[in-house]
C-alpha cells in the first residue's frame, strides 16, 4: 500500500472544490481525504512502534492490511489497518471494530435516539447533515454504549432516608422469546430526597406485580442503603402494602385520591355524575378524617343503594385513602396524588410514543433510561416550598427525619 500523499495537489483540489461550493465535511467533503491520510499514517506509525524491540526479535512481522469504512464528522473515510503475523497489534487511533470515530458524532446519535428517533430516522438525519448513511445495526451498537452505564446506575448506593416516595407503572409492548408482542411494565420508584430534589431510585421491568415482586423491589432499595421511607404514595399497586409492611414497617402508605375518584365515577350513571362528584368532594376535601367519615356516611345514605360497589371500595381502602389527613395542608397537596410520578411518565411517553413494539426488554430499558437522563436535567432544584415542608416533616418525625444543616 502506498502511503504517499501529495499535499500540494490536495491543496489545489481543495481550493477548487471550495470555490465550487463543496462543503468541508460530508461524504464528498473537502477535508475527508486529508483526515483519511492522517489516520492511515498514524496507524502505520503505531505498527512501526509495535514491531520495535521484542516483537521483532520474536519474529513478528507485518502481514498486510484490513480495510473498513469509518464514519467521522468529516465524512466517511477508508481506513487501512495494518496487521501483524502474531495478531498482537492493538491499534489505538482507530480501534478494532470501531466504525464511528468522532465521539461527538456518536454522542449525537445517542442524543437523537434519546428523544425518540428511530434508527432509520437517525440514519436519514445524518445523511442529510453529513452525507453519511449509517446502518441501523451500527446505530444500535452505538446506543448500546449506554448499557454499561445502566448496569452501574441500577445498583448505585442510595440515601439512608427518603421522606416521600411515589410508585407507578408505565406499560409498553415488547417482543418475547417466541417473538410475540406482550405487555411489559416498567415500575418506577420516584422519590424526594432530604434536600427536596427528585430522584429516580430505580426502574424495574416485569409483566406482573404482587407481594413477591414488590418485596424484591423494596429489598433491593434496602440493600442499596435505604433504611427508612416516611410516606409512600401509589395507585393501588397489588401486593405493595403487605411488602412494604415487611421491609419498612413504619412507612405510611397513601393511596392516590385522584385515581380512586376516577375509578368511582366510572361506575356512576352519567346523569348522576355531576351531583355525585359534588357530594364526593365533601369526603376527600374535608378538613379532617372525622369530617371525611361523616361525609362518607352521608354519601352512603344518599347513593349507597344505587352504587354500593363504589361506596364499598372507599370503605375497604379507607385507612390508606385517608392517611393524608394526619398532615398539614402543605404536605397533603404533595402526597394525596401520584401526579408527580405520572408527570414523569408523560415525559417518557413523549419520547416512546412512536415505538410500536420494542424488540426486547433491553431495547426498552435502553430508550427509557436515555429519556430519563434528559428528564432529570430539569430536577436540580428542590421542589417548591421544600423548606416549609421539611420543617413540618422534622416536627412530625423527629426521630426519623432531620433537616440538613
Amino acid at each position: 500500500m502506498s502511503n504517499s500523499f501529495d499535499f500540494e495537489q490536495f491543496k489545489a483540489n481543495a481550493i477548487e472544490q471550495l470555490k465550487a461550493g463543496v462543503p468541508l465535511s460530508g461524504k464528498e467533503g473537502v477535508l475527508a481525504p486529508l483526515l483519511e491520510n492522517l489516520l492511515n499514517s498514524a496507524l502505520e506509525g503505531e505498527m512501526d512502534s509495535h514491531l520495535e524491540g521484542s516483537e521483532r526479535e520474536w519474529g513478528n512481522r507485518r502481514n498486510g492490511h484490513m480495510s473498513k469504512q469509518v464514519q467521522t464528522s468529516m465524512g466517511e473515510v477508508t481506513i487501512n489497518t495494518p496487521r501483524d503475523r502474531d495478531g498482537t497489534f492493538d491499534p489505538q487511533v482507530v480501534r478494532k471494530r470501531e466504525k464511528i470515530l468522532a465521539d461527538s458524532l456518536a454522542d449525537r446519535i445517542i442524543g437523537l435516539y434519546a428523544i425518540g428517533n428511530s434508527t432509520r430516522e437517525i440514519s436519514d438525519i445524518l445523511e442529510e447533515q453529513f452525507g453519511n448513511r449509517i446502518s441501523a445495526e451500527t446505530i444500535s451498537s452505538i446506543t448500546d454504549r449506554v448499557l454499561p452505564e445502566i448496569q452501574s446506575w441500577k445498583p448505585r448506593p442510595l440515601d439512608r432516608v427518603y421522606p416521600i416516595v411515589w410508585l407507578d407503572a408505565v406499560h409498553y409492548k415488547v417482543m418475547d422469546e417466541k417473538n410475540h408482542p406482550v405487555t411489559q411494565a416498567i415500575y418506577n420508584v420516584l422519590a424526594l430526597t432530604c434536600e427536596g430534589r427528585k430522584e429516580l431510585l430505580g426502574m424495574y421491568i416485569s409483566r406482573s406485580e404482587g407481594a413477591n415482586f414488590w418485596f424484591g423491589v423494596l429489598t433491593d432499595l434496602q440493600n442499596r442503603g435505604v433504611q427508612d421511607i416516611l410516606i409512600a404514595c401509589m395507585d393501588g399497586l397489588k401486593g405493595f402494602p403487605d411488602a412494604i409492611a415487611s421491609v419498612f414497617p413504619e412507612t405510611t402508605v397513601q393511596l392516590c385520591i385522584v385515581h380512586q375518584v376516577r375509578n368511582s365515577i366510572k361506575y356512576v350513571a352519567s346523569k348522576n355524575q355531576k351531583e355525585f362528584m359534588r357530594d364526593l368532594k365533601l369526603v376527600y376535601q374535608a378538613v379532617n378524617k372525622d369530617a371525611a367519615e361523616k361525609a362518607l356516611d352521608d354519601l352512603e345514605i344518599k347513593w349507597g343503594e344505587d352504587y354500593p360497589i363504589v361506596i364499598k371500595s372507599w370503605r375497604d381502602n379507607w385507612d390508606r385513602l385517608t392517611a393524608y389527613f394526619q398532615y398539614s395542608q402543605h404536605i397533603r397537596r404533595i402526597i394525596y396524588t401520584t401526579n408527580t410520578v405520572e408527570g414523569y411518565h408523560r415525559q417518557l411517553r413523549k419520547v416512546t410514543k412512536n415505538k410500536g413494539v420494542f424488540t426486547s426488554d433491553t431495547a426498552l430499558e435502553k430508550l427509557v433510561y436515555l429519556a430519563f437522563t434528559r428528564i432529570r436535567k430539569k430536577w436540580p432544584q428542590p421542589v417548591q416550598n421544600w423548606g416549609q415542608t421539611a420543617q413540618q416533616l422534622a416536627i412530625l418525625f423527629p426521630d426519623r427525619f432531620r433537616i440538613l444543616a
